[in-house]
């Protein structure tokens, strides 16, 4: 055993939680060989998918909120969602169920008794009510147009009480119905920007045609301009480099202060650029989003990266731009 774990007064015990819990994982992974699992878990995905309305999460205490991380998920992922606190829903907030929804209700034992009028007015409305449970023949599981039958768990809680095991392989759960909707729906990177426009993961999802330098801004030259006016362009400008075109506007190299260091002592100032410039600039078109130019620079060792159109120069990103955002 590693010696931090036999040293730390508590580690034993936070490695056998982890080992549970993976246990509690390996079994639902297990569910999944047996067809009428599988066959649930489709007619659950199909039906969220075909729904006009939306999705409405219920569970009570810890199930409850595990509910509210799964309705955010898949608001997050395409699927619109909202959680619905049981005990509220009986005091009027079942008007929040529309007959266009599906209801998705989490109860690990099946007999939570606060689900009760959730689950009548499902049956009274025509609603599709889809349970997820451990407990196989329950209330919940009886009420059910389809039924996710989980399988029973060890807690990881020494007194085997503490929901522990049991919301692990909910919370999981409801990630397999989010990938396999996404998947459904073809929700991409892009998709997935339009719900995250804030923060890192915002940024990070954003195209470059956002933050890219274009215009006046843009250093650039004609392919005969001789090495003088490159030096001096690429000086006039921020992004240590100047592209080369073509007298049709379109990219066909790149000259940087690398090349100049190298080819100044030793070349004539009025050398046309096009025998000293790169003739392999890397380039993306203006949609690619900002993590996939990070990655392109930092896997051709390169701080600038030129944006085109075909093979038209339309703007440039230097790694600092990127750093800015905060995407780095």
């Amino acid at each position: 055993m590693n010696s931090a774990i036999v040293a730390s007064r508590y580690g034993q015990s936070a490695v056998e939680t982890v080992e549970i819990e993976i246990g509690a994982l390996q079994e639902l992974r297990s569910a999944m060989d047996d067809p009428a699992f599988c066959e649930s878990f489709d007619r659950a995905v199909e039906a969220i998918v075909a729904v006009e309305g939306r999705v409405i999460v219920c569970g009570m205490g810890k199930s409850g909120l595990v509910g509210t991380k799964i309705a955010a998920t898949l608001r997050s992922t395409g699927t619109p969602a909202s959680f619905l606190h049981p005990g509220e829903a009986s005091h009027g907030d079942l008007g929040l169920i529309a007959r266009n929804d599906v209801v998705l209700a989490i109860s690990w034992s099946g007999e939570t008794r606060e689900l009760g009028d959730v689950f009548r007015y499902c049956q009274r409305l025509g609603i599709t009510l889809i349970v997820a449970t451990a407990g196989k023949g329950s209330t919940a599981c009886r009420a059910a147009t389809i039924c996710l039958e989980l399988p029973q768990v060890t807690e990881a809680c020494p007194n085997s009480l503490a929901p522990t095991s049991s919301t692990t392989v909910q919370m999981v759960l409801g990630d397999m119905l989010a990938t396999a909707l996404m998947k459904a729906r073809g929700f991409g990177p892009s998709d997935f920007h339009g719900f995250h426009p804030g923060g890192k993961l915002g940024t990070m999802l954003m195209p470059v045609n956002q933050i890219m330098g274009t215009g006046d801004a843009v250093p650039k030259v004609i392919c005969d301009a001789p090495l003088s006016y490159a030096t001096i362009e690429m000086s006039r400008k921020r992004y240590g480099a100047t592209a080369v075109v073509d007298h049709q506007g379109l990219l066909v190299g790149v000259f940087t202060d690398g090349d100049l260091r190298r080819c100044i002592g030793i070349n004539d100032l009025a050398d046309p650029i096009s025998l000293h410039m790169s003739t392999s600039p890397i380039t993306v078109e203006a949609d690619i989003s900002c993590k996939t130019a990070l990655q392109l620079m930092n896997e051709n060792a390169v701080s600038v990266i030129f944006i085109v159109e075909g093979r038209r120069l339309v703007g440039v990103v230097h790694m600092h731009d990127l750093v800015r955002a905060c995407v780095g």
